[in-house]
């Protein structure tokens, strides 16, 4: 049976020179680290670098420094000079005070200590300080400090299969742990797949190098620090690492704030491109209809009931051609405008007021104008060819009348709805309910109409409307109707799925109106399928009568509010004027006016970036500087 071991005095005075060299190793680790931790502080501050951290803690002016920094207050009256023991116990004891008050508690930590340069308890505190101050913020899932650090790194590192953290010790002796936290983040600063995995020396020094070059983080560890020692120390890679995490969720705010500002100029370029179609239409139609009444008023007749009857055809032939495109056109602009105006109220953004010239007023003007000029036109043809029958004319005249007055009337109340989007949508329901009656009406036109085809009249000077007219007008206030349903929906669902982007928006609504083929707001399964498929979502049968089933609530089919519904799901706010101010300050790093590098540093697309420099007024005082505050005043709405 063999015995069991006994150290013999040699042996044993081996395993205590062997502990006492290894407790020393951690100890040298840790006070190269603090020293470098507390300097990078003190450098904030321009105060010179401290070189012995024992001595300089020991006076308590360097100590009292530091936790004016990080503590962000002032400690008032100390000695800043202080030549007496009594003296640096009074700055030593100021400072334990500050840092109890902070909710620390020192154990076994008194001022005497700290003058008399006990090494390991001035370690002690300095690192109840990093605890407190650089540690102690960082939560994850409800964990804290070391677990919560933990936690993020290994979230943030899952995806490298040569990576496990564990540990602050042993994980990261081979200097991959710090380069997939930089490649995570920050791609473009060094290529991972690329490493010699096995070279420990080689990726740690360029994670370091990287990491202070490019993000700021202070070389707080030597790579024999963390490669050529058996168990690196545990406080001072949490020091290290601690870096990382506050240094990437900086960035992830900067880049949250750039999505932010993105998403804003897309809806501030796509309202301006909506202006500036709508101006440009408007000057054609007016140009247009002037060149037309230009023609009327300079043409002559020679007298001859051909030469009538010619111009009579031509003009009808205006009236089926250019006049319905004119009158689609005015009806669009209409809703053109009407709809600047609610995406514009959508996201609480300044109205739009077209120029001087360009407003609907003027152009009901230019169009009032025409209409007179028809009228004129038409009466000079009809008493060349005026073989009529009075009363049936005045009948015909008064129904054909009255039918586009009711549908210029509901035309008029769509142009000029305003108010809450619900209210909205209510009048534009209670519109379409006049529909039906206008259409019992037109039955009766064509019979009238009917009437006057058979008794050979040709003219009819009490109207210039036909009855393809007045169905190419119901037609129009019905499809205006139609339309400005599905926009008022629309904006309801962007004003309530806040996830969605304007564009993804459009394109969802786009993509639904192409598979609504009977136009009736709604997709049958194959329909929804077929729409799904055109967007890049696809299911396997089972899969996707389920997923319908339980979209439409057992209905038949699916509704376009519960087809977007559904794609807010596979996608993601408006935002708020607070919120975008913020963006543009995270953006500026904190500078009242942001520049073209700040832009593009934030990810914006060159498009984007070109549009906000046209856009925003320059900085009073500051080459290449814009003051985003004065123009977010100028496009955000006052209430």
């Amino acid at each position: 049976m063999a015995q069991p071991f006994k150290p013999t005095p040699a042996s044993q005075q081996v395993v205590e020179d062997t502990a006492k060299v290894m407790d020393r190793t951690w100890e040298k680790i840790q006070e190269k680290t603090f020293t470098k931790w507390v300097n990078s502080k003190l450098a904030l501050s321009e105060i010179p670098p401290i070189e012995n951290l024992d001595d300089e803690m020991s006076g308590g002016v360097r100590l009292i420094q530091l936790l004016e920094i990080i503590g962000g207050t002032s400690f008032g009256r100390y000695n800043k000079n202080p030549r007496m023991r009594i003296q640096r116990v009074e700055n030593v004891n100021k400072s334990l005070e500050f840092i109890k008050h902070r909710g620390v508690s020192l154990t076994n930590i008194g001022a005497e200590d700290i003058v008399d340069m006990n090494s390991k308890l001035i370690l002690g505190m300095i690192w109840t300080i990093i605890l407190r101050f650089t540690i102690a913020d960082i939560s994850e899932e409800g964990l804290t400090a070391k677990e919560g650090l933990l936690l993020w790194c290994q979230r943030k590192t899952a995806p490298y299969e040569d990576v496990n953290v564990k540990d602050f010790t042993y994980s990261w002796t081979d200097g991959l742990a710090f380069c997939a936290l930089i490649h995570r983040h920050r791609p473009d600063l060094l290529n991972y797949d690329e490493l010699n995995k096995a070279d420990r020396h080689g990726n740690t020094a360029l994670a370091f190098e990287v990491a202070e070059k490019h993000l700021g983080i202070v070389k707080l560890l030597d790579v024999e620090d963390v490669c050529d020692i058996q168990k690196p120390d545990e406080r001072s890679v949490m020091t290290y690492v601690a870096q990382y995490f506050h240094a990437f969720s900086e960035l992830d705010k900067v880049e949250t704030a750039g999505r932010r500002v993105a998403k804003f100029a897309e809806v501030m370029h796509s309202a301006w491109d909506m202006e500036h179609d709508y101006e440009r239409r408007v000057r054609e139609l007016m140009q247009q209809v002037n060149t037309k009444k230009s023609t009327w008023s300079n043409a002559t007749f020679d007298g001859t009931y051909l030469d009538a009857k010619q111009k009579y055809l031509g003009f009808i032939q205006y009236k089926n051609t250019e006049k319905r495109l004119w009158v689609a056109e005015k009806r669009d602009l209409d809703t053109l405008l009407g709809n600047i105006q609610t995406k514009l109220k959508t996201y609480d953004l300044q109205s739009y007021y077209p120029p001087k010239g360009l407003t609907l007023n003027d152009l009901d003007s230019v169009w009032h104008s025409l209409l007179d000029a028809e009228a004129k036109r038409y009466k000079s043809i009809n008493d060349k060819l005026r073989e009529i029958k009075e009363n049936l004319r005045k009948s015909f005249a008064h129904a054909t009348n009255n039918f586009v007055k009711s549908v210029d009337a509901i035309s008029h109340t769509l142009t000029s709805l305003d108010g809450e989007l619900k209210n909205q949508l209510q009048t534009v329901k209670s519109l379409g309910a006049k529909l039906g009656p206008l259409e019992s009406s037109l039955v009766e036109i064509k019979e009238l109409d009917a009437q006057c085809t058979e008794a050979n009249i040709e003219e009819n000077d009490y109207t210039v409307f036909t009855v393809d007219d007045l169905k190419f007008e119901l037609d129009l206030v019905q499809q205006a109707v139609n339309k400005k349903t599905a926009f008022i929906e629309n904006q309801i669902v962007s004003r309530n799925m806040t996830n969605l982007t304007p564009v993804q928006l459009e394109e969802f609504e786009s993509t639904f109106r192409h598979f609504d083929k009977d136009s009736s707001n709604t997709l049958s399964p194959v329909e929804f399928s077929a729409a799904l498929a055109s967007l890049g979502i696809s299911y396997s049968e089972t899969e996707f009568a389920s997923v319908f089933n339980q979209l439409s609530n057992g209905a038949e089919e699916a509704t376009f509010e519960q087809f977007i519904r559904f794609m807010v799901n596979v996608t993601e706010d408006k935002t708020t004027p607070d919120q975008l101010r913020q963006s543009f300050k995270a953006v500026a790093g904190d500078k009242q006016y942001v520049t073209e590098i700040d832009l593009k540093r934030s990810l914006l697309r060159s498009d984007v970036v070109n549009y906000l420099k046209e856009t925003m007024p320059e900085k009073g005082g500051v080459v290449g500087g814009y003051d985003y505050e004065k123009y977010l005043d100028q496009v955000f709405q006052k209430n």
